[in-house]
């Protein structure tokens, strides 16, 4: 608690917040503390800008974290709490039971975060660098949103968002399986492949991988769409269609699908879909439903779609649509 303004930090909490930060792991701030207070004890210590969504108040921490979870569109799983109090921790452990609680006080060198099996990534992407500014670009896009006046269609025009989808490069794998492993609303299937299989993929002639990213005026998203479609002489299968969570109100979720509807149709093939339902991605469902496709077969949790190309819905205005060593198509 911040009662006078003598705070000395812990030896190593920089080093760990700066190492954490630059693997792409976020952080946040559930206090019980005055929040003026508190954020201006953190600028002067140059700490301020690396915490996103702090929740600094009165109520439980286990509260503060629903908050930071839902901020930031993450589950609950993928959250650390490291507190000295046996208390909040108990407190957290009881009401959040997916939240992985750390005791600060049981390390001996609170160094040793940075070896902790779930702190250490398997891959440190270009994307995963930047994870935390581009969340404070976030951040100014919400707080843009929140002030505009006029149509939402009208605020999403004033962004000068750019879509951009490539095959995918050796390059993009890392990402690429991180994004398998890190998106889960927004995936048609929830599986989740590794840079080896997606390696195989790519140099397959049997499947074409498709990897998108997003950038507007401030700033980029990075590469957030990722499509795996396998290939036959007369129908292709998406196997796997995910698109990141941070672009879920832009409105750019259906260009992906769309593009690939279009290849199939200047192909000639018939054109499926796999859907995997889990507790999480019932929009990616919609998302198919809404882009006319229909179900041709169910076993168990597996749904098979099939669209029949005959109308596609053309990219949305609002978006510049570039496509990097692709063919350009439009429907018929």
């Amino acid at each position: 608690m911040l009662e006078d303004e003598q705070v000395i930090l812990r030896p190593g909490v920089v080093e760990v917040i700066k190492t954490l930060d630059s693997r792409g792991i976020l952080h946040s701030i559930a206090s019980k503390n005055d929040y003026s207070t508190t954020m201006r004890k953190l600028a002067q210590l140059g700490l301020s800008e690396y915490f996103l969504y702090p929740q600094i108040n009165w109520n439980s921490k286990s509260s503060s974290i629903k908050s930071i979870a839902a901020s930031i569109n993450i589950g609950l799983d993928t959250v650390a709490f490291v507190d000295d109090q046996p208390f909040e921790r108990e407190e957290v452990a009881f009401s959040l039971p997916q939240v992985l609680c750390i005791d600060s006080d049981w390390l001996h060198d609170i160094r040793q975060i940075l070896d902790m099996p779930e702190m250490m990534p398997r891959f440190i992407t270009e994307d995963s660098a930047k994870r935390r500014k581009m969340y404070l670009n976030d951040i100014l896009r919400a707080q843009a949103e929140k002030e505009f006046v006029g149509p939402s269609e009208e605020f999403l025009t004033q962004l000068h968002m750019v879509f951009t989808i490539a095959p995918a490069r050796e390059a993009d794998l890392q990402r690429a399986e991180e994004l398998t492993v890190r998106t889960h609303q927004l995936n048609t299937t929830g599986r989740t492949y590794s840079y080896e299989e997606l390696n195989e993929f790519r140099q397959s002639p049997k499947y074409k991988l498709l990897i998108a990213d997003l950038e507007d005026k401030y700033g980029t998203y990075g590469k957030i769409g990722l499509a795996l479609i396998a290939c036959d002489e007369h129908v292709w299968t998406i196997k796997l269609l995910l698109m990141s969570c941070r672009v879920m109100s832009r409105s750019v979720g259906s260009i992906m699908m769309n593009y690939i509807m279009m290849l199939a149709k200047e192909a000639h093939v018939h054109l499926q879909a796999d859907f995997l339902s889990n507790d999480r991605n019932r929009m990616m469902y919609v998302t198919y439903k809404f882009g006319g496709f229909k179900e041709i077969d169910r076993t168990g949790n597996l749904i098979v779609f099939e669209h029949d190309l005959a109308q596609i819905q053309p990219f949305p205005p609002y978006v510049t649509v570039q496509l990097k060593g692709l063919d350009f198509v439009t429907p018929a």
